[in-house]
């Protein structure tokens, strides 16, 4: 679905990346966690040819995205953390924009509005952030293609939304589309994602479907001398991540796993990237 090798890529300032690889699977929901300045949106604008590699090989649907070719860019959906919406209605939107994407639904689209509480009629232009926000989400879920590409969604988005947001994306994968958030909002990500990228300082420290990071680590309350890869302490105690040698598999904390990668850094990469 998605593969870099040996992928270089950088700006003026420096190099970003420096023999990259990674390999994504067709019909998961990723999680692209990162600090901010990780490369997160860049390794996304990669992924759909708005910025092109210094060396190395992309390949996304069996395509290269460099070279933005039609039949490319109409299955490909790359909402980014930033954007400006025109002056119109999202029923006029919809009209002028969705006839790009040939598996656009009208009716999903109302539907997902709805459940976002968006007014249909109103100007996106007036609309508040979060509203905004919504309308684009809405927008490029219903385009239906098989690679949905989402950058910080949930950023501007207040707690009820987050949950609907949770819903949406739930309902919308399928075992064809394949969905990468990216997000340094580690927590809006639980019990979402079926599988999970760590980047950091411009390496991928992780690369596990969640039941593999279930089965290789114990997310667990530990005493004061229990040994662990990383653990913090809470009102409710000393929680952590440790190695689990059962494989008895824990509910997955993600903030707990992301610390854990930055401070393991090595473990990790010999436990998940082999």
């Amino acid at each position: 679905m998605i593969k870099f090798e040996q992928v270089a890529f950088g700006y003026r300032s420096g190099r970003l990346f420096d023999g990259l690889d990674l390999d994504l699977r067709q019909g998961a929901i990723y999680g692209l966690l990162g600090k901010n300045g990780a490369g997160k949106s860049t390794l996304l604008k990669l992924m759909t040819g708005l910025l092109f590699p210094r060396s190395g090989e992309i390949t996304v649907l069996g395509r290269v995205p460099q070279r933005r070719e039609p039949g490319f860019l109409s299955q490909v959906f790359f909402l980014p953390e930033e954007f400006d919406l025109p002056r119109m209605t999202m029923a006029q939107y919809a009209r002028v924009y969705g006839c790009f994407y040939p598996n656009f639904s009208q009716e999903q689209l109302t539907a997902l509005l709805a459940e976002f509480e968006v007014p249909v009629a109103q100007n996106l232009h007036q609309m508040s952030f979060g509203q905004k926000k919504k309308a684009a989400i809405a927008f490029a879920i219903a385009c239906n293609t098989p690679l949905l590409l989402m950058d910080e969604p949930t950023n501007g988005l207040d707690i009820p939304s987050k949950g609907a947001f949770r819903r949406i994306i739930a309902a919308a994968a399928d075992s064809g589309r394949t969905i990468v958030i990216s997000t340094h909002q580690v927590r809006d990500l639980d019990q979402l994602i079926d599988a999970v990228v760590v980047l950091d300082s411009s390496e991928i420290l992780l690369n596990a479907t969640t039941r593999e990071v279930a089965q290789r680590l114990q997310f667990t309350h530990l005493n004061e001398t229990d040994e662990a890869l990383y653990a913090e302490q809470t009102i409710h105690g000393r929680w952590g991540v440790r190695l689990n040698p059962t494989a008895e598999e824990s509910p997955i904390d993600m903030e707990l796993l992301f610390n854990a990668a930055l401070a393991n850094r090595q473990t990790f990469k010999n436990l998940f990237n082999r």
